[in-house]
């Protein structure tokens, strides 16, 4: 198996699924010519032409319309936004016809298209680039919402995207693109898209996280092992649908809830996480649910960055005082 990064993951998966599949099209601002901002897609429009590797004007509505009018006519079509900051112009067709093709044709039409995001901070981007909504999409009725935070998940769960028969917004979180490597097979095997990966089994703390916030917090749950503090970490992977049962089976262990993201506090995934288990698992808890969150605020430009991104240390604390402070 090779070692690949994140980025290199995705680059690889949709290699195999355009070998597999012919009804799958890329298109984008650049993906052809340029292999993308990010160079996510370099090399497929060599392999597979200008027929299905699509240069598209700097136009996102014009990508999300074509790309729901594709899916619904039998293509598999795979949609770049350059930057997560970038899918606003495209609401319209994604909110509106893309999230909604099924029910409106009662099941006589559907859009399995995947569309694409970098999103996160933590590259020194301006602004619009470095966003972080993804709970924006997750309500949404009609919309699945997939985030990897490693190669081999990028991989699996891009090549279930793809294969989907509803839409998909695919957020590859960009802080990460090239540092995260690790061995990938190239073997075809797709990810299930309403399922969490535990990373590491601990007795003391639930960690559910998502992105590029599963580095930090997997760092800090080595930390606090260090101090006698043992932490299970979860990846949610799939935002919508949300897997609560692996995180309730986890609370049975461990009793405490931390959720770590990158996007703003009010109204995000981490709120609904933490109303659900509120809901259906509160006899569970040993402890009131924390969050670690981004701010309320727009993302500062790079002198700044540091200051919104949520830090190791942060985790570590919010991880102490939830079990020291209730034994």
């Amino acid at each position: 198996m090779a070692e690949l990064s994140l980025l290199e993951s995705v680059n690889l998966a949709l290699h195999h699924e355009m070998t597999e599949d012919s009804n799958v099209i890329v298109l984008g601002e650049d993906v052809g010519d340029n292999g993308g901002v990010f160079r996510a897609t370099v090399g497929l429009k060599e392999k597979f032409g200008c027929k299905r590797v699509i240069d598209s004007p700097l136009a996102e509505a014009l990508i999300g319309g074509v790309t729901v009018g594709m899916a619904s006519q039998g293509l598999r079509p795979v949609a770049e936004f350059q930057f997560q900051g970038f899918v606003f112009p495209a609401m319209e067709h994604l909110v509106c016809h893309a999230a909604r093709m099924r029910n409106r044709t009662r099941g006589r039409l559907t859009c399995p298209a995947v569309f694409r995001a970098p999103f996160g901070g933590g590259i020194h981007a301006p602004e619009h680039h470095s966003e972080s909504v993804e709970a924006l999409f997750a309500h949404i009725p009609g919309l699945k919402v997939v985030i990897p935070s490693s190669p081999q998940r990028a991989y699996g769960l891009l090549l279930a995207s793809i294969r989907s028969n509803d839409p998909v917004m695919f957020f590859e979180p960009k802080r990460i693109y090239r540092t995260v490597k690790s061995e990938v097979a190239d073997d075809g095997k797709a990810l299930p898209l309403d399922t969490c990966f535990t990373l590491r089994k601990g007795r003391d703390i639930t960690l559910v996280t998502w992105g590029a916030c599963v580095v930090e917090s997997l760092q800090a749950a080595t930390e606090l092992s260090h101090q006698g503090i043992e932490v299970e970490v979860i990846d949610v992977a799939s935002i919508k649908p949300l897997d609560m049962a692996t995180i309730y089976s986890s609370l049975e262990k461990t009793g405490r809830l931390l959720v770590v993201h990158e996007a703003a506090q009010t109204c995000g995934v981490g709120a609904e996480i933490l109303a659900r288990t509120a809901e259906h698992a509160m006899c569970l808890l040993k402890a009131p649910p924390r969050r670690i969150t981004g701010m309320d605020t727009v993302m500062p430009y790079y002198r700044n960055e540091e200051y919104f991104m949520v830090q190791e240390e942060d985790i570590i604390r919010a991880a102490k005082e939830l079990t020291e402070g209730w034994k």
